[in-house]
């Protein structure tokens, strides 16, 4: 039985963004600490980040599990560049609109990146809108807002 990618992946990450050596990778990863609704386990997740504006957001696979756990909100710490941050994730499904939106702040930022959602750029320079509605059935947005100090 093959092992998971990220069975080896993400401890290999989370040892790496939690040490003196993050610097290089920590422009575009974080980690995300919350608690499992059910279990009451503490996980923490590496994943890719932007800002939008004032708030993190992060894109996963639906086929994930553990952004369900955000679903409704629940509070997180983000370790970001070295640093802890406590916040309130929100994971959004469903809305094709806040989907479309963060999604054309992600690809403003790193236009490259639309083969990841595997969208095409229109003429415009924006997301077709086919592949943006394809895209948010496969994947989640999570909205990170800051506790402020």
């Amino acid at each position: 039985m093959p092992i998971k990618w990220s069975k080896l992946y993400n401890p290999i990450m989370r040892a790496l963004l939690h040490s003196p050596l993050h610097g290089p990778i920590s422009r575009h990863f974080m980690t995300i600490t919350f608690t499992g609704r059910k279990s009451g386990r503490v996980y923490t997740v590496p994943v890719e980040y932007f800002y939008d504006g004032d708030t993190l957001m992060c894109f996963t696979s639906r086929d994930r599990v553990w952004w369900k756990n955000l679903r409704g909100g629940a509070p997180i710490t983000a370790h970001v560049r070295g640093r802890e941050l406590q916040g309130t994730a929100e994971a959004i499904t469903g809305d094709v609109a806040a989907f479309e939106a963060a999604l054309r702040a992600y690809l403003r930022k790193y236009p490259g990146r639309a083969k990841y959602f595997d969208v095409r750029m229109d003429a415009d320079g924006g997301p077709n809108p086919e592949d943006v509605a394809r895209a948010a059935a496969a994947k989640v947005v999570v909205r990170i807002d800051m506790a402020q100090d």
